[in-house]
């Protein structure tokens, strides 16, 4: 025989949302268990989860944009110790909220703040998720800037893309008189969204592949795998390389 969970626990649930992670609780209910994308994060986590070390014991790891904190349940509970930001406060009651209910109070600290504010925060992270944030940003490259700075050995990139194209070859330089290259396809390129963009008027970029890879070599990264669709592990380029010079500067640090 099954007990039903009390009741007060739905009307948590629904007193805290809408919620866009959809939450496996620990008395089995979930948090969105309707939600449009299916069983969303869990299935980006699934693509994501063999690509990381499995023990994450003395890392210290930072989650952008955390939203309802599934992301950072999962790398607390492979022993990380975790700051999780985000800068809408319904999302930081969901996630204070499950993190007592999973145990993890000691392992994250939750923190009400944007990507920007890290360039002053004089922070480093050993693992960085970076995840379903960058088409948000108004300022793409800057905030790409800021997350190399802060991260020592591995960053993880999740964006929405364009359709993707075959990567053309991008030479060191093209003269004036050559822009018509600037439109080949697979040209790294980025479509801006002046009003909306899937009903959100929070969505301000949409990148294609080849320009986010770019985005990442100026930014001081290199991609060293692609573990799911639209999901980039980085990490940091060797010391001293001019993307890397170029943040120091842009930082002040």
């Amino acid at each position: 025989m099954t007990l039903e969970a009390p009741a007060t626990t739905d009307r948590e649930i629904a007193a805290l949302g809408p919620w866009f992670h959809n939450l496996h609780l620990p008395d089995g209910r979930q948090t969105a268990p309707g939600h449009p994308l299916g069983d969303f994060p869990a299935f980006k986590w699934r693509q994501l989860a063999s690509a990381l070390p499995a023990d994450l014991s003395g890392w210290r790891a930072l989650d952008i944009g955390c939203n309802a904190g599934f992301y950072s349940f999962e790398l607390a509970r492979r022993g990380a110790r975790v700051v999780a930001i985000d800068h809408d406060e319904r999302y930081l009651a969901q996630a204070a909220w499950a993190r007592s209910l999973f145990g993890l109070a000691g392992e994250i600290e939750l923190r009400r703040m944007t990507v920007y504010e890290l360039a002053r925060a004089g922070e480093e992270y050993d693992l960085v998720l970076f995840m379903g944030v960058l088409y948000h940003l108004r300022y793409p490259l800057l905030g790409l800037d800021i997350v190399s700075a802060v991260t020592r050995r591995l960053l993880v990139l999740q964006t929405l893309t364009t359709a993707q194209a075959p990567v053309a070859e991008v030479p060191a330089d093209v003269p004036i008189s050559e822009r018509r290259r600037l439109l080949a396809p697979g040209w790294p390129a980025m479509s801006f969204v002046e009003r909306r963009f899937a009903g959100d008027d929070t969505n301000w970029w949409v990148p294609n592949g080849a320009c986010v890879e770019a985005m990442l070599r100026s930014a001081g990264f290199e991609v060293v795998e692609r573990p799911g669709d639209e999901m980039y592990l980085c990490r940091p380029a060797a010391p001293g390389a001019p993307a890397r010079r170029h943040v120091t500067e842009v930082l002040g640090r």
